[in-house]
């Protein structure tokens, strides 16, 4: 105070406003001091909120006669209006939880902080206290509030699923996702983080923490709307996204435990949408112009959806006899159910989307028709990668060797696996599984289904598998064999063309290659065989080069990918757009939507740039 004193005295400085930061009895002194000189003064009470208590009383601080909490109503205040006395008390004396007569139901819950940096935030939640036998605390209130964070905060709220035995011979939904009590209390544990690092993690930036604390109200509707605004699939992307490298990845509750399920609460949300006949389908006025998707797969649905809701008139072309692209065909029944994908796509009818199922573009009709002839805008293409990949090993030719993509289009598209579908579907009695991505242990999963003997050979460690954990520990639940660091050298067969093994190498990691990964190394003499009659290569996908064969104007890469540019999805032929797999090659459902969500803004924008609009 004597520096306050000789700056305003003995220098004769005016002053307008001094702002206080420090322990509480020198902010109480400058207040009082600078409340002399009729000098404004914002002193910072953060030492209420994490300084000395760790309860949530601790807030609580009268400001000019009424109760206020640092932690929701600053922490800065007029220090001339701040009674330090009693906040000192409070301090120094804090023996019990107190919640003032006049502060209504508010509570301060301060589970979220501890000693990091990163729990800068906090939300409401339950107060607790820690009293011993004597009635006093146990521990200091660090201790006390990091042992409520374990105990509390730590672990998610388990998810129900089906029996690995039963599940296994059966293609019904593995996952039952939460029921409403259950999705509540997950919910609970939730930070509701003022900069959430998870809405940056999600590619389509859904607003997290806004649907998730109308799950805590009980207001599931308006979490379900609040959703629909940036996704156009939550029930699919609940189910099949990888949330654990995105949203969930980034989740500051994943620092000390697990993070918030976030992923199973989109989920339910949707869910309980799709149970109550929500749909949300607001759209502008229209604006007289016809866009064409080609391919109604995620990234295809996203854009046509997102046009719909701007006021143009979407049609989509869809090869198949089934709208929904890989959701449908790729994915198994077990992992998302048809009627969920069947539900999403109703929903984008109800905003004016038509789809016109078995136009295969490239054949019964060119993009030049479309733009030429059918008077569409627009081309937004999102045919996806359904080019299936091979290893070019001796005996690839053989009977029983098959891509995953066959294994899983029969059995989903066409309903092989049913006892009485007309479809064949091959799996034999002791079948292999060549790879390590989702796919692969789609394929897997339902080869066990289908009665075979199934093994998984991946040329890395489980460690390196590019599958989702959830799917590698679901195949192991249902009896998947792996055989990891092993890689295929040639396919056996015998003198009537059939499978009867796969020859194989050991091998071992050696330095890292260009993705991070370290390369997998042959063993020398170290080959053997797995006995099988089947074999299925889940390797990868590429483009179909269909479309870009028979478009003028198109540019591809080595790896027969549309180039196109990576914000608008604007390619080299004016007024056509490509985004997801057809652009990057085989990748996540989620990603492919947000190539249809940038595409549709680029569309737009274009539409809106030429003359006339």
């Amino acid at each position: 105070t004597d520096v306050i004193t000789d700056l305003i005295e003995k220098q004769g400085k005016t002053y307008d406003e001094v702002i206080a930061i420090g322990p509480m009895i020198m902010m109480k002194f400058v207040s009082e001091l600078t409340k002399e000189y009729n000098i404004k003064t914002i002193v910072s009470l953060n030492t209420l909120m994490i300084d000395g208590t760790g309860m949530c009383g601790a807030c609580r601080v009268t400001v000019g006669g009424k109760v206020k909490f640092a932690c929701v109503e600053g922490p800065e205040f007029d220090g001339h209006q701040v009674d330090f006395d009693e906040a000192m008390r409070r301090q120094s004396k804090y023996k019990s939880f107190e919640i003032a007569k006049d502060t209504s139901e508010h509570v301060c819950n301060l589970t979220g902080l501890v000693n990091d940096d990163i729990y800068e935030n906090h939300v409401g939640a339950d107060p607790r206290v820690y009293p011993s036998d004597k009635g006093e605390h146990v521990g200091s209130p660090l201790q006390e509030l990091n042992r409520e964070i374990s105990t509390k905060r730590q672990s998610r709220v388990p998810v129900r699923v089906q029996d690995p035995i039963v599940r296994s011979t059966n293609f019904q939904e593995v996952c039952y996702g939460y029921n409403l009590d259950e999705a509540t209390r997950e919910a609970q544990r939730c930070l509701l983080c003022k900069n959430p690092k998870c809405v940056t993690g999600c590619p389509v930036a859904i607003d997290i923490p806004a649907f998730i604390a109308e799950i805590k109200n009980g207001n599931i509707e308006e979490a379900a709307r609040i959703i629909a605004k940036d996704s156009a699939l939550p029930a699919v992307c609940g189910r099949v996204c990888p949330q654990e490298t995105q949203c969930e990845g980034v989740c500051i509750l994943g620092v000390k435990g697990e993070p918030v399920d976030i992923g199973k609460l989109e989920r339910f949300v949707a869910d309980w949408a799709m149970k109550n006949q929500l749909s949300f389908t607001e759209k502008a006025e229209s604006k007289n112009h016809k866009i064409a998707v080609i391919g109604s797969g995620p990234a295809g649905l996203t854009c046509a959806g997102d046009l719909a809701k701007m006021g143009y008139d979407v049609t989509i072309f869809e090869a198949l006899h089934e709208p929904g692209g890989v959701l449908v065909y790729g994915i198994p029944e077990f992992r998302l159910p048809k009627a969920v994908v069947q539900y999403e796509i109703e929903n984008l009818k109800k905003l004016g989307v038509k789809i016109e199922t078995n136009v295969v573009v490239g054949k019964t009709v060119t993009i030049d028709d479309l733009t030429d002839k059918e008077g569409f805008s627009a081309v937004f293409i999102g045919s996806g990668a359904g080019l299936p990949k091979f290893m070019n090993i001796p005996g690839e030719s053989l009977n029983g060797v098959v891509s995953a993509n066959e294994i899983l289009t029969r059995s989903n598209l066409m309903k092989a696996y049913h006892p009485n579908a007309s479809t064949p579907v091959f799996v034999g009695k002791k079948i292999v599984i060549v790879g390590g991505g989702n796919v692969a242990m789609d394929a897997a999963r339902v080869a066990k289904r289908l009665g075979a003997e199934t093994y998984i050979v991946y040329r890395r460690t489980e460690a390196e598998m590019p599958a989702r954990v959830e799917e590698v520990h679901h195949a192991r639940e249902e009896g998947i064999i792996f055989n990891v660091l092993t890689n295929p050298v040639e396919i056996l067969g015998d003198e009537k063309g059939w499978v009867t093994g796969l020859k194989c190498v050991r091998m071992e990691l050696g330095e890292p290659d260009q993705s991070g990964r370290r390369s997998p190394v042959e063993i020398k003499n170290s080959d053997f065989v797995i006995d099988a009659d089947a074999v299925v290569m889940s390797l990868g996908t590429s483009p179909n080069p269909l479309i870009s064969s028979t478009t003028k104007g198109l540019e591809i890469n080595k790896w027969q990918c549309i180039v196109a540019n990576e914000t608008t999805g604007q390619t080299f032929r004016k007024g056509v757009f490509a985004g997801g797999d057809a652009v990057t090659g085989a990748a996540t459902v989620i990603l492919a939507m947000e190539a249809g969500r940038a595409a549709a803004k680029g569309i737009d924008e274009y539409i809106k740039s030429e003359p006339g609009f």
